[in-house]
């Protein structure tokens, strides 16, 4: 039989192990399945038409269903016109009305060149059949280097991806107030869009339209705010949330592929995801006279809030845990229920030298002095901070003055102990919590100096009795 600490060693690797490839293997299947689902033979899922004419409007009806079981849902309008307006107003992704021997096919090259082709290739084979000509008008034309309709996609995701990166980096900005890093946020939007603007307008990838500024400070925003607010809640498994949400459900419902050729689930996606409203609202302004922009500008106003909302929350959940530890003593050596540190990319524990700090230089998120029963410094003595688990974050020795400080830490709850040899240590628990430097002194009593368990109150000892030894 295999000794006990033997088989506590394989459980506690097998442990570490898948942890370790829990992340990269949900990752995998979710891009092993969601990009071929979504890019591979695209074809049309309820793609809406408008007919002109209720008689022509069934008879299209009827052979499109034939063609395309359930790929089109076609209605009926009063004439051409309301046809042709129905792609302009973006309630339709193509408009067809037929006189004689001629047929009009209105499109929109900025739905992207897929549909158009698409729509080209299907009303074509219809025309054909009823021995029809057959005209094909874009009526939102794309600029002359955006040819397949997709470029505003790709500046899309220039504004999304850094968006939760710029998060992943603020978790470990410890010096860094809520309220700063929500600045932070707007700063940086502030700066990526105007960037990505005049590259856009610069190398004549899109038109000169401002409005696009707004839209993609809102994306970027929007996806900054909610990963700031959901990392204390999906803690270790913030990276899978983070690419789940903006890379591998986001890209395959962007737009790169049509949405009206997408599946069902991957159209769904689009209609919430802010990196797929961005694209619908950089549409809008840009091709189609602000056409169906507020939907989607709403909805990154959505994410937005939810993560203000987070972060609130999240705020209150530390504010109720200091207040509870407050009303303890602040001697008592037993830890309450520890709060983990939600933060993935967890800041590196670090000891500060403690003097006057200057603009630029790293702030303590914890420091105090550590002194002995004459309320004298004691120098080198030994502070280890420990996090919920015991687990040793950093250790560092008082200075001359018994002053240590230390950044890099966690928030939530830990153990602060102190030190020296010839003195019993003495333990502190606090709460740290994002951009609030906290204090913890410690007076540390000679062993020599406590009087013994069962000696008389009366014979104490002399209080200086070490001096002579």
């Amino acid at each position: 039989m295999k000794p006990r600490t033997e088989r506590a060693g394989g459980v506690s690797g097998a442990r570490v192990l898948v942890e370790t490839l829990t992340i990269p293997v949900l990752l995998f299947l979710g891009l092993l399945f969601c990009f071929p689902l979504a890019f591979h033979q695209p074809q049309p899922h309820h793609a809406r038409i408008a007919v002109a004419d209720l008689v022509l409007e069934r008879k299209v009806d009827t052979v499109l269903q034939r063609e395309h079981p359930a790929g089109f849902d076609v209605t009926a309008v009063a004439d051409a016109g309301d046809a042709r307006r129905a792609v302009l107003d973006r309630d339709a992704v193509a408009g067809f009305a037929a006189d004689g021997k001629h047929a009009v096919l209105y499109v929109a090259e900025a739905n992207g060149s897929a549909l158009e082709q698409a729509l080209d290739k299907g009303f074509g084979r219809l025309a054909a059949h009823n021995h029809q000509r057959l005209t094909v008008t874009d009526v939102a034309p794309t600029v002359d280097k955006d040819a397949t309709g997709t470029t505003l996609v790709y500046f899309g995701i220039a504004w999304n991806v850094p968006g939760y990166i710029l998060a992943t980096t603020l978790l470990r900005a410890v010096t860094f107030t809520r309220r700063r890093k929500l600045i932070t946020i707007a700063g940086a939007a502030g700066l990526f869009s105007m960037v990505g603007f005049l590259v856009g307008v610069g190398l004549d990838f899109f038109p000169d339209d401002p409005a696009a500024l707004g839209i993609a400070f809102l994306l970027t925003t929007a996806v900054a705010t909610f990963s700031l607010g959901m990392a204390p809640f999906v803690r270790h498994f913030f990276p899978l949330a983070g690419l789940g949400l903006y890379v591998v459900l986001s890209v395959p419902s962007s737009g790169l592929v049509p949405v009206p050729l997408l599946p069902r689930f991957f159209q769904g996606l689009h209609a919430v995801m802010p990196l797929g409203n961005a694209v619908d609202a950089l549409r809008g302004v840009m091709y189609f006279d602000d056409a169906g922009v507020l939907r989607p500008v709403l909805v990154l106003c959505a994410w937005i809030t939810a993560g203000a909302a987070l972060l609130g929350l999240d705020a209150w959940r530390h504010h109720r845990a200091a207040a509870a530890l407050g009303a303890e003593d602040e001697q008592e050596d037993i830890p309450e229920p520890p709060v983990e540190d939600p933060t993935v990319e967890a800041p590196v524990p670090t000891p500060l030298p403690v003097r006057p700090h200057h603009f630029g230089e790293l702030l303590p998120m914890l420091e105090g002095t550590v002194r002995d029963g004459e309320q004298q410094p004691v120098r080198h003595a030994a502070v280890t901070v420990m996090d919920s688990g015991g687990r040793q974050l950093v250790r560092t020795t008082t200075n001359a003055l018994g002053e240590y400080a230390v950044t890099g830490l966690p928030e939530g709850y830990i153990s602060v102990v102190a030190s020296h040899p010839g003195r019993d240590p003495l333990v502190h628990q606090k709460l740290l919590q994002s951009g609030v430097a906290v204090r913890a002194d410690f007076t540390l009593h000679d062993r020599q100096r406590r009087t013994p368990v069962g000696a008389g109150a009366e014979h104490p000892g002399p209080r200086h009795a070490r001096h002579g030894s």
